[in-house]
């Protein structure tokens, strides 16, 4: 086994990820307190080629050195938008016909490793605040709610590693 070079890698050009085709994912974050998290979330989203992110509440936005820092350069791209109010983009998701995807500790909720999507349906995952999570409003409007399950004593990811296996296990589904 040999790592491979930055070379070897072949990263494609930042023209070239803005015309590959993306998987049907969006990804809403709602009052995340923390402009590093919201970074590593947009890097995250390059790396699975997912449509968009949507930024709403007290959600930092681009550009900000914090944001930058973490998200090295996927904030150019990946697609965006700003909302004030979670509900505007909620509701223009369910329009669009995107399944509503919790990512909650809740009642109900589906553990992730049960987790399947049908390959005709678009996702919106929707991860909420580092401290309280999704706002119980908002998680009356979901589809479904996925849990990843835990076993220490935190019962606690951060909310960035948690969006993160949220979007391999979603990618996955997809790519099967």
């Amino acid at each position: 086994m040999r790592k491979l070079s930055t070379e070897e890698i072949l990263r494609i050009s930042v023209e070239e990820f803005k015309n590959t085709e993306k998987l049907p994912i969006v990804v809403v974050l709602n009052d995340i307190r923390s402009h590093h998290n919201t970074g590593a979330i947009f890097r995250t989203c390059d790396a699975f080629a997912c449509e968009a992110v949507y930024l709403c509440g007290i959600t930092g936005i681009p550009p900000h050195r914090d944001i930058h820092k973490t998200a090295l350069g996927a904030t150019e791209t990946v697609k965006w938008k700003y909302f004030q109010n979670i509900d505007e983009i909620v509701n223009i998701l369910k329009e669009q016909n995107y399944s509503l995807i919790a990512l909650e500790i809740a009642e109900n909720s589906i553990k992730i490793e049960d987790f399947s999507v049908n390959h005709n349906e678009k996702i919106a995952l929707i991860v909420g605040n580092e401290v309280n999570g999704i706002d119980q409003n908002v998680l009356d409007l979901c589809d479904k709610c996925i849990e990843i399950p835990q076993f220490g004593t935190k019962h606690s990811l951060n909310v960035s590693v948690s969006c993160g296996i949220a979007l391999w296990k979603i990618s996955s589904e997809f790519r099967k």
